[in-house]
């Protein structure tokens, strides 16, 4: 039995086109990508990473609610997202705005969506997904009854979801993958392995060398690939979903990467079960400066072209905050009224009580 384990760990190596340096390390399966889309991935990488920081400090300034910072997965975010296409639907956790403000999500709704108000949910009717998933591991399921419902009705679409390395120890993350293998949805599932869930290290979630590997017990597709390395998330992503659509079943994804910021702003002290000697390790390993050593080496990217993005980004957070800020408030009336298409009796007292109260 030790050695059936053993030759099944084995062959789940970590997938990886760009080292730490920028270079090719596997010309082989370097996506076809032209020079525009390579700038356009690089301008994405930059605009999320100020977006992080912008979002971090509207959080300190109370400005911002719930905000889970996402420095350092942008090359497994953004790289599985630039792979889909807009009919795609996403069901991400709550460290995954990202993907769905570039899958279409304005950004002031995002910000509304931090503040927990309701028209941070009211997606536009072109941007196809789920708002980001609180409950750890509940998307993994989700995804696979949305997989599905795009097999019953013979759409070339996928169902992409996301989960931390946590999230793998929930019984929905095994329903999730069991469900659509069993019934080849097209489903692609991410596992963003940053090694440390909300504080407990990974080795604590599980006796498996790999999380990859658990898609062999569901009998789907599993790959680990390095997830500092955009090229390389994109390539996968790109595979998994053209086997999807084509009837090949579901892929489960574990991206090696790293939050260079605490869980989320709600009081995570990161230094509390990280050394500063890791921080180190693996800032050496940050997906923009790979890519950006790359792109340069192409003489596709510049310092200027890197602060026109900057100054971009920046000045769209300053305009999404003050829409947000400008926005009708939410009432206790709002909550009640969105919660039920009919109220109960209980309810409808409520809401004529709070009506009275918000009229005054």
């Amino acid at each position: 039995m030790k050695h059936v384990l053993e030759s099944v760990e084995s062959q789940f190596e970590m997938f990886q086109i760009l080292n730490e340096d920028g270079k090719i390390v596997n010309k082989d399966d370097m996506p076809d990508l032209s020079d525009d889309d390579l700038k356009e991935i690089m301008r994405r990488m930059v605009y999320t990473r100020i977006l992080d920081q912008r979002s971090i400090a509207l959080n300190r300034q109370g400005r911002l609610g719930f905000y889970a910072p996402t420095a350092g997965q942008e090359a497994s975010q953004l790289g599985s997202q630039y792979a889909l296409e807009q009919d795609d639907f996403l069901l991400p956790a709550y460290r995954d705005v990202p993907q769905l403000i570039w899958q279409g999500l304005p950004l002031y709704q995002a910000f509304l969506f931090s503040r927990g108000h309701f028209h941070g949910n009211q997606f536009p009717e072109d941007v196809k997904g789920l708002s980001p998933q609180i409950i750890i591991g509940a998307q993994y399921t989700q995804a696979a009854g949305v997989a599905l419902g795009m097999k019953k009705r013979g759409k070339k679409s996928v169902a992409v979801t996301y989960t931390g390395d946590g999230g793998t120890s929930q019984g929905d993350f095994y329903e999730g993958i069991n469900f659509a293998g069993a019934y080849g949805a097209p489903a692609i599932f991410f596992i963003q392995n940053n090694h440390f869930a909300i504080s407990v290290p990974v080795e604590m979630q599980t006796n498996a060398k790999t999380l990859a590997q658990k898609a062999v017990a569901a009998g789907i597709e599993g790959i680990q690939v390095d997830g500092m390395d955009v090229l390389a998330v994109y390539a996968v992503t790109k595979d998994a979903r053209e086997r999807a659509i084509n009837g090949d079943g579901p892929t489960l994804i574990e991206t090696i990467t790293y939050r260079y910021g605490p869980h989320t702003m709600a009081g995570d002290d990161p230094t509390r079960y990280r050394t500063d000697e890791l921080d180190d390790e693996w800032e050496k390993k940050d997906p923009l400066v790979r890519f950006r050593k790359f792109l340069e080496e192409k003489k596709l990217w510049s310092s200027e072209d890197e602060d026109k993005v900057i100054e971009e980004a920046k000045g769209d957070i300053k305009k999404a905050i003050k829409k947000a800020d400008e926005y009708p408030k939410q009432t206790v009336t709002d909550l009640i009224e969105n919660m039920h298409e009919e109220l109960p009796p209980n309810l409808q007292e409520q809401l004529e009580e709070y009506k009275e109260k918000e009229s005054k």
